[in-house]
């Protein structure tokens, strides 16, 4: 990756809807030359896939909270798929330290939360923290 992919890659950061065109304009290269740099990005791994930041949740009751969990190694598999289908589940991360994963969740509401760390508990001991703000949200890694 060179310096004319982290220009890319910036702009695709800044407006993921940016045409191939005006990328090629911005960075003086060939929309062709742009559109074989942004593929092989993907096909190497460096772009994972294209998504929508959503605003502010127009739903006042709604929570996101972290739960920490201690899942022994033979509950691991059935641990991450009952993570995988649990509607609320945003992000699973494996981690070092007193816990084995850190589940990011968004929840309905206080009930669906509790619901929610109920169903883990049957796997394992957990520690859970509601989410206040998040006053510094760095969601890529350019």
């Amino acid at each position: 990756m060179d310096e004319l992919d982290r220009k890319i890659l910036r702009l695709l950061e800044e407006d993921g809807r940016m045409t191939v065109k005006n990328i090629a304009q911005r960075v003086a290269l060939t929309s062709p030359a742009v559109s074989e740099r942004i593929r092989r990005m993907e096909a190497g791994g460096v772009i994972e896939g294209y998504t929508v930041v959503l605003g502010e949740k127009p739903d006042k009751n709604a929570i996101d909270a972290l739960i920490s969990i201690s899942v022994s190694p033979s509950d691991r598999d059935r641990f991450l798929n009952m993570a995988e289908m649990q509607e609320g589940v945003q992000q699973c991360f494996h981690v070092t330290g007193a816990h084995s994963f850190i589940v990011k969740v968004h929840c309905s509401g206080i009930a669906a939360l509790e619901h929610l760390i109920n169903r883990f508990q049957k796997l394992g001991q957990t520690s859970s923290q509601i989410i206040l703000s998040t006053p510094v949200d760095k969601r890529t890694r350019v």
